[in-house]
């Protein structure tokens, strides 16, 4: 008796799934840049359980004297993700053309990146029971309020120095490319002068703010700005899947093209990011 298996079926029959790792398939998401990734799941269910240490002091002790014992509190936060979709129908003979392919592949990598940084960077909280996908960093709670910059940057030299207060090392300004354009305005102070404080910006070798590297992403709310140390938020990204079908539409004669890829972050010490405004 012959078996029918995968091995032996023609290809239309086992169509492939394809995964590629985050961080080759959309190394531009925000998430895989401002944030620790501490695990992978699959499924709405499952969650990352991510462990952390709250420290205890430490003490001076004279020599050979009893050492007092630290208690450091071992705690953990949950990682609740979400898988962001997208499914493009392409008849057949489009999908036949030279560079379809690739060009929808990189169609499809920009909306998950586009969706994925929405979900970061400004996603409402969830209505319960649902937990996920979870609020974005400007709907988060606890964060330091760095107040507006105007005029200058002490607001933010400020609250750079009260995030490092809060034991953070910041990694990243994270700001909406309207708001960064609002920074490079500001002008140095003087009667008649108008440079501009962050220097010409003809030949930025990368944007940088207070030694900081800054990221410009259109999902950041207008007029705002983040300062954010990624060892206090954590995530959970699972690769990126990519598989197409002749199937789906078959009375059609159409392929489908489906992505997906499952994400999920949380803010461990929201006293150890930074939110600011500024005017337009």
């Amino acid at each position: 008796m012959t078996i029918i298996t995968t091995g032996s079926a023609a290809g239309a029959w086992r169509p492939d799934v394809y995964s590629f790792a985050p961080t080759d398939a959309v190394p531009q998401a925000a998430i895989l840049q401002a944030t620790t990734v501490s695990g992978v799941v699959d499924g709405d269910a499952p969650s990352v359980r991510a462990a952390y240490i709250n420290d205890d002091t430490a003490q001076f002790t004279a020599e050979g004297a009893e050492i007092p014992e630290g208690d450091p509190q071992l705690a953990k936060v949950l990682v609740h993700t979400a898988k962001i979709t997208q499914l493009v129908r392409v008849s057949s003979e489009q999908w036949g053309q030279p560079s379809t392919a690739t060009q929808f592949s990189q169609s499809v990598a920009r909306a998950l990146v586009r969706r994925a940084d929405i979900a970061f960077l400004a996603e409402h909280a969830p209505t319960a029971p649902a937990v996920a996908p979870v609020a974005g960093l400007a709907n988060t709670a606890g964060l330091v309020d760095g107040g507006a910059v105007s005029g200058n940057l002490d607001a933010l030299i400020d609250l750079v120095a009260e995030l490092e207060e809060n034991l953070a090392t910041p990694s990243h300004i994270v700001v909406s490319p309207t708001t960064w354009a609002a920074l490079r305005r500001l002008k140095v102070g003087g009667q008649g002068v108008n440079e501009s404080l962050l220097g010409a910006g003809t030949t930025d070798a990368a944007p940088m703010l207070l030694s900081l590297p800054v990221l410009t992403n259109i999902a950041v709310p207008a007029g705002v700005g983040f300062v954010v140390d990624r060892n206090a938020i954590v995530s959970a990204v699972g690769p990126v899947r990519v598989a197409n079908s002749e199937h789906e539409f078959f009375s059609s004669d159409s392929v489908a093209v489906r992505a997906t890829w499952r994400i999920g972050h949380a803010v461990v010490r929201p006293e150890r990011i930074g939110k600011f405004t500024i005017a337009a």
